[in-house]
């Protein structure tokens, strides 16, 4: 299934969701990245919805325009941050405020050490803390991406995704 056909199927009640869907997934719909960007940030935001039919429809759509290394890599930073983005969204939610200071003993190296551009992988680690709901996890990658030249622009842009992926993948479960 390809994305057209996966708006297709949202019912009337994702009308807007799916003029977005079309619209996010091209530069002039996602200023401030390229477009292999959009396509990490896409496809990290389609892992993290969990939605099957979802994910195998943007894996096909996909397949040729991301290489088995920037995959592999997306799924490392949808891995990642899922573990991260719990950890520290209670980090944050916690009333002791003691456990921000204690050292959180998990393996972290393929944040430091992604198999591609490390820009691409935080925008991507971004879009997936945004839709985890982790607020010291999206400010440390906004303030990574924006230390490398990404602009505020490209940044919403991100979020933009995310959130049609998210909203894409709810729509078609309801």
């Amino acid at each position: 299934m390809a994305i057209d056909d996966i708006g297709s199927s949202l019912g009337s009640h994702a009308k807007d969701i799916k003029i977005n869907l079309k619209h996010i997934i091209t530069e002039l719909g996602s200023p401030g990245l390229t477009e292999k960007q959009i396509h990490m940030v896409l496809l990290a935001s389609v892992y993290t919805t969990g939605d099957i039919l979802l994910i195998e429809s943007i894996e096909v759509e996909l397949k040729g325009l991301l290489s088995d290394v920037e995959i592999n890599e997306i799924k490392s930073s949808v891995s990642m941050m899922t573990m991260n983005n719990v950890y520290y969204r209670f980090v944050h939610l916690a009333s002791d405020k003691e456990y921000v200071r204690m050292p959180t003993n998990l393996s972290m190296d393929v944040i430091e050490n992604p198999g591609v551009d490390k820009v691409d992988f935080e925008l991507a680690c971004l879009a997936v803390s945004a839709i985890n709901g982790c607020k010291m996890c999206i400010d440390a990658h906004l303030s990574k991406v924006t230390k490398e030249g990404v602009s505020k622009v490209g940044i919403q842009s991100v979020i933009r995704i995310a959130a049609v992926i998210n909203a894409v993948a709810k729509a078609l479960r309801i």
